[in-house]
């Protein structure tokens, strides 16, 4: 009984995504301007952005970019609350894809919970087997050190936005959200100024 309604989900489903991507690498082809693209949120919209998931963009295959991409170079990648759910060695990897299908001058902006933040309540709910929403998937707790590493070792520069230090003060750096919108972020999060402080580890890798 299981395994027909697998068959049924796979004849409904099947279909459906793949006339997603065919959409989304014409949609691609034709922008005439800066490509822009969401990983991982392929319910997001912003204006100007393309989203995408895990089956329009693997981000640990390098085929899955040449085959939505081809020859188009991406001018900014945006990833919010989504290395988390990876290891550091696929984060490398992904970064690494991504690299090579920047233009020169791109950026990769990631924004992932932070393992700096002083709250321990906080900490408790975004670590790995937290008690947060999708924590259970978590695979690392990146703190702005760990996030920069991984930046560097793919090939990036690495301009800071926001991250508490490991003395527990948090820094600010003016951003754009035309450049990669943060909802979970000091600018756009109302959770920031109650108790629980709420913020992301947000950081620009920029391709030099």
């Amino acid at each position: 009984m299981k395994s027909l309604k697998k068959a049924i989900r796979t004849l409904i489903y099947t279909p459906i995504n793949f006339l997603a991507k065919v959409r989304l690498r014409s949609k691609i082809k034709n922008t005439p301007n800066k490509l822009q693209i969401i990983i991982g949120a392929h319910n997001t919209k912003y204006e100007n952005w393309h989203p995408t998931n895990i089956d329009s963009l693997n981000l640990l295959e390098t085929a899955s970019f040449q085959h939505l991409f081809g020859d188009k170079k991406v001018s900014r990648f945006l990833a919010e609350h989504v290395f988390e759910h990876i290891s550091y060695v696929d984060a490398l990897i992904a970064l690494k894809n991504c690299y090579n299908y920047l233009e020169k001058g791109g950026a990769v902006r990631i924004a992932v919970p932070d393992g700096f933040h002083p709250n321990p309540e906080y900490i408790n709910m975004v670590k790995p087997l937290g008690f947060g929403e999708g924590a259970h998937d978590h695979k690392l707790l990146y703190d702005y050190k760990k996030l920069s590493k991984v930046f560097k070792e793919a090939g990036f520069k690495v301009n800071l936005l926001e991250y508490y230090d490991d003395q527990g003060t948090f820094h600010y750096n003016e951003w754009d959200s035309k450049d990669g919108h943060v909802i979970r972020s000091k600018r756009y999060d109302k959770r920031f100024n109650e108790p629980l402080g709420y913020s992301s580890l947000i950081i620009d890798g920029i391709k030099e």
